[in-house]
C-alpha cells in the first residue's frame, strides 16, 4: 500500500509517499483499492496547518474523498462483495480518526461507510463526487429549500462546487448566475457544456453588481452561495440580496474585512454558514447519496475533470491546485 504522509506543516515538500503493508479488514470491515481521490482546498489548508481540527498534528494523511473497488471483506460482512465498485461515505475518513485521510492506495473501513456505485459512473469519478455535489445539494436543497424560479448567485464559478451548484440550481428550476474574477476563466466557462450557468459575470468589470441586479430583474438574488464572503465583496453581496434572501457561506477563501450588515435588517435577509458535516446528522445523508449517484449516472450532473495526477505526483497536484488556474475537479489516481 502507498500512503501520502504530511511530515510537518508547510509547503508541498512536506508531502511524502510511503510504502506500507497492505491493510487487512476487521470482521465488519472492507478494504477498498482506491481508483480516485478527489482533491479539495481543505487538504491544502491541512498541509499548511490551517485545518488542525481535521488533520491533527503531523505526521498525518490528508484527504476527504475516495472511491474504488472492494478487494478484501471481513468475515462478518454480508452486504459487500469482492469486486464491487463503491464510494466512501462522507464520514469514512473521520471514522478512522483525526488525520487518517484518503491520500492512499487502499482504505480499510466499516462496510457501512461505503456506497455501492452504478456501473455508469467511471472509476475516476468514484472518489470525487461528494464534496462538490453534496456541498451544493445539502445547502441549497436540504437547508435552503430552493424553489423553482429563484435566482441564485454563485461566486468562484470555476470551482467544482460552484459548477455542481449551478447544475443543482438548474435541476430544481432556479436561475444560476456565476461570478469569477478572471475574464479568461469566464470565457472558458462559457465554452463548457457542464457549466450550466444562465449568466456569467466577471467581477473585475465596473459595476458588476448592477448587472447582477438587472439579471435578477431589479429585485436582487434570492440566494447567494459563496466560499469567499469577505470584505468589500461581501458588502456587495449583501446589497444584492432580495428581500428575505439568504447568503450562505461555505468556505474560507476570502480575507476578513469590515462588513456593513445594515442592509440585512432592512431586507429582513440572513447571513448563514454551511458545513457539509451537518448533512451526516440530518437524516438525509442516504437520500443525498442516491440523488447524486442517479443524476450523475443519467447525465443530469456532469462533473468536469480539470486534471488527474498519479498519487506519487501529489506534490505537483498540490502546486496545481494552489495556482488556481484549473476549472473543475482535480483528482489523484493511485497506481493499480
Amino acid at each position: 500500500m502507498e500512503t501520502v504522509i504530511v511530515r510537518g506543516f508547510g509547503g508541498v515538500e512536506q508531502l511524502v509517499l510511503e510504502h506500507q503493508a497492505d491493510p487487512q479488514p476487521g470482521p465488519e470491515e472492507v478494504v477498498v483499492r482506491l481508483t480516485s481521490i478527489g482533491m479539495n482546498h481543505a487538504e491544502l489548508m491541512a498541509r499548511r496547518g490551517e485545518y488542525r481540527l481535521a488533520s491533527g498534528t503531523p505526521p498525518f494523511t490528508p484527504g476527504l474523498e475516495g472511491g474504488g473497488v472492494v478487494v478484501a471483506v471481513g468475515d462478518a460482512v454480508r452486504d459487500r462483495a469482492l469486486g464491487q465498485r463503491v464510494s466512501l461515505s462522507l464520514g469514512a475518513p473521520a471514522s478512522r480518526g483525526i488525520g487518517a485521510g484518503t491520500y492512499r492506495s487502499h482504505f480499510v473501513v466499516h462496510w457501512q461507510h461505503t456506497i455501492i456505485a452504478p456501473s455508469a459512473i467511471p472509476d475516476q469519478l468514484l472518489g470525487a463526487l461528494w464534496l462538490p455535489y453534496l456541498t451544493a445539494w445539502g445547502c441549497l436543497v436540504a437547508k435552503q429549500n430552493l424553489q423553482p424560479g429563484q435566482t441564485v448567485l454563485i461566486p468562484a464559478a470555476s470551482s467544482s462546487v460552484a459548477i455542481a451548484a449551478a447544475q443543482v440550481v438548474k435541476h430544481y428550476g432556479g436561475l444560476a448566475i456565476g461570478t469569477t474574477t478572471r475574464p479568461e476563466k469566464m470565457a472558458r466557462l462559457e465554452a463548457m457544456p457542464e457549466a450550466k450557468f444562465d449568466h456569467l459575470i466577471c467581477t473585475q468589470t465596473p459595476n458588476w453588481p448592477r448587472r447582477a441586479k438587472a439579471i435578477a430583474q431589479g429585485r436582487g438574488c434570492d440566494v447567494i452561495f459563496d466560499p469567499v464572503a469577505a470584505g468589500d465583496f461581501l458588502n456587495q453581496e449583501i446589497r444584492l440580496l432580495a428581500p428575505h434572501g439568504a447568503l450562505w457561506v461555505y468556505g474560507l477563501l476570502g480575507k476578513p474585512g469590515v462588513v456593513d450588515v445594515t442592509p440585512l435588517i432592512r431586507k429582513m435577509a440572513s447571513l448563514r454558514g454551511w458545513l457539509l458535516g451537518e448533512l451526516v446528522n440530518s437524516g438525509l445523508e442516504q437520500t443525498a447519496y442516491t440523488h447524486v449517484l442517479e443524476r450523475v449516472a443519467d447525465g443530469t450532473y456532469q462533473l468536469p475533470i480539470a486534471g488527474t495526477f498519479p498519487l506519487r505526483e501529489v506534490q505537483a497536484a498540490h502546486r496545481a491546485m494552489e495556482r488556481g488556474e484549473h476549472i473543475g475537479k482535480l483528482i489523484l489516481i493511485p497506481d493499480a
